[in-house]
């Protein structure tokens, strides 16, 4: 909803609202907030609410050493977990510096100008999601185990699959918080989940992937168990992945979907490190369906990415990501990308090319081809950069 600040104001009072979460993301999109009393809301949305740069990963080459949160009214919603007397509500936030300009080194902020060069341009981008995980039980202390909540396989039912009423229960907080999963799923892997989301124009769709992890890790706590998104979280069974589906079209509404494909795959070894950027990113590649090569294929296999042709129109779901990267700079690069093979009417390679490039083996190969490509250092900004190569 296009909330303006002051119909934020009359319902924080109306609606007994008692806390307001002011949240942001690390350059590798931890989520991080503040939470202020009512009485402070217009002068966060007029001013600001200050942190210290210093202490945020990316953010600490601000020069002032101090910078300030600026709700986005437009991403007001209520903690549904909490209580009904004294609401909690959470808003995003955009990261300024004092003068009140847009600090660089915002993930957000580096979406925000990708989406505006994308609609300069004329090509309209949109982003779904379908994102794996694992639900693992807890010890008689509270601290996570690799023991997996079931021992269920790919779309099982109950009594088999025991994350099902989870799931649910994460769709309906996902739903009341304003935002639409299509459908969910038990996954291969013993306890393994997938929630899969629709379309969403850039901004809202890397918003709509941070709440959803913030959901399922607090149902997950709230019934006794831990949630991990991490891309092995079990060797010898299937890793999480993060795939995204894209959708490019023109002013005239033409279908862009096959030259974005074409430019995504061009650049996508410049930019794996910040798609998957720890080193167990590397131990999916290659093992069950993840892919190792940079290729595409129309058929539902292991590739790179899968292209598909239905009802008219073109699908296509980079399958390489991993949720633990953040959705920000992903989408961004991948709009960046997707243009570069727009502007340029690439053409695809040959499909299902067994003799195409890998993606790189490690998290060290990852950081060369991202330290020598041009196309990263025209696109992100330096203190992101050297945060992702230390």
């Amino acid at each position: 909803m296009n909330y303006t600040p002051d119909e934020i104001m009359q319902y924080v009072e109306e609606e007994d609202v008692s806390f307001i979460r002011l949240a942001f993301r690390d350059a590798f999109g931890v989520q991080k907030n503040i939470s202020v009393m009512p009485g402070e809301l217009r002068k966060a949305f007029e001013e600001g609410v200050g942190i210290s740069a210093s202490e945020i990963a990316g953010f600490e080459e601000s020069k002032s050493g101090r910078l300030y949160l600026k709700p986005d009214a437009s991403t007001l919603s209520v903690l549904p977990w909490r209580p009904d007397s004294g609401r909690v509500v959470r808003m995003y936030c955009d990261v300024v510096t004092p003068d009140g300009e847009a600090f660089s080194a915002d993930p957000r902020n580096v979406l925000r100008k990708a989406a505006a060069k994308a609609e300069e341009a004329g090509i309209e981008f949109r982003f779904g999601a379908a994102s794996e995980f694992y639900l693992f039980r807890k010890d008689d202390l509270g601290n996570p185990t690799k023991i997996p909540y079931d021992q269920a396989g790919y779309m099982d039912i109950a009594p088999l699959d025991r994350g099902e009423n989870i799931r649910r229960e994460i769709c309906l907080t996902i739903e009341k918080m304003g935002l639409k999963p299509e459908r969910s799923h038990h996954e291969r892997g013993p306890g393994q989940n997938e929630i899969d989301f629709h379309y969403g124009k850039p901004l809202k769709a890397a918003d709509q992937m941070v709440t959803f992890k913030m959901v399922v890790q607090t149902v997950a706590d709230r019934n006794g168990l831990t949630a991990d998104f991490s891309p092995v979280p079990l060797p010898e069974n299937p890793g999480n992945g993060y795939h995204i589906n894209i959708y490019a079209v023109d002013r005239e509404g033409n279908d862009m979907c096959r030259f974005a494909a074409a430019g995504i795959i061009d650049k996508i070894r410049d930019m794996t490190l910040f798609l998957n950027p720890t080193d167990g990113s590397y131990a999916r590649f290659g093992n069950g369906t993840a892919p190792d090569r940079v290729n595409w294929s129309s058929a539902e296999s292991s590739e790179l990415v899968h292209i598909s042709d239905h009802h008219g129109k073109t699908g296509v779901e980079l399958r390489s990501p991993d949720a633990l990267s953040n959705p920000y700079l992903v989408y961004a690069l991948l709009i960046h990308a997707g243009l570069y093979g727009i502007e340029n009417r690439l053409t695809l390679p040959e499909e299902m090319d067994v003799n195409g490039a890998l993606l790189p083996q490690s998290r060290m190969e990852a950081k060369r081809a991202a330290q020598e490509s041009s196309f990263i250092k025209e696109i992100l900004p330096e203190a992101i950069v050297r945060k992702y190569l230390g």
